[in-house]
């Protein structure tokens, strides 16, 4: 008689974290939709290239996608004591990765920043103002590591996104 009422609840139990697994993917989806649709408008709005906008909602999936994989390993109790090992050896590998690649996540992530706060696109004449290296030019592109900058001189500068966001910057388009 318990071991049928153990298996009930065991049967109960996966039936919980099925319908739970449906909603987390189906609100998955709605998120996804209304974040794609809130950065297509802020780009719309601040007249931003498609291939930066595009960019950013790459972006932005990437990181829903790991939210919502912890939410749904969270609902299936997937144990990481037995995983222990395994995840101390991918942590060890992936932080001396990172270590080594830091500029290239704050480069990432100063590109998130730039999107959704800096008063100048892509045309525009800005002044990173950085004392004798001072770097002063029309904004040819916007990418995830690079300002790419045309000089008066018609030279190419490339600027990384990490130390734009630590200088200042002066758009000088006459408005």
């Amino acid at each position: 008689m318990n071991l049928d009422i153990l298996k009930q609840d065991e049967n109960l139990k996966i039936y919980v974290e099925i319908a739970a697994t449906a909603v987390l993917i189906t609100l998955f989806f709605i998120v996804k939709k209304i974040l794609q649709r809130l950065i297509k408008k802020h780009g719309f709005v601040n007249e931003e290239p498609k291939s930066r906008t595009t960019y950013m909602i790459k972006l932005t999936n990437f990181g829903l996608s790991l939210v919502f994989i912890t939410f749904i390993a969270l609902v299936w109790e997937i144990s990481f004591k037995g995983l222990a090992f395994y995840f101390a050896s991918i942590f060890t590998v992936v932080g001396v990765a990172l270590f080594a690649s830091w500029s290239i996540l704050s480069n990432i992530t100063a590109y998130a920043i730039i999107f959704f706060s800096f008063p100048f696109k892509i045309g525009s004449t800005i002044r990173i103002i950085d004392g004798d290296n001072s770097v002063e030019g029309k904004v040819d592109d916007l990418t995830f590591f690079f300002i790419k900058i045309k000089l008066a001189t018609g030279e190419l500068v490339t600027y990384p996104n990490n130390l734009a966001i630590q200088k200042p910057i002066k758009n000088l388009n006459k408005k």
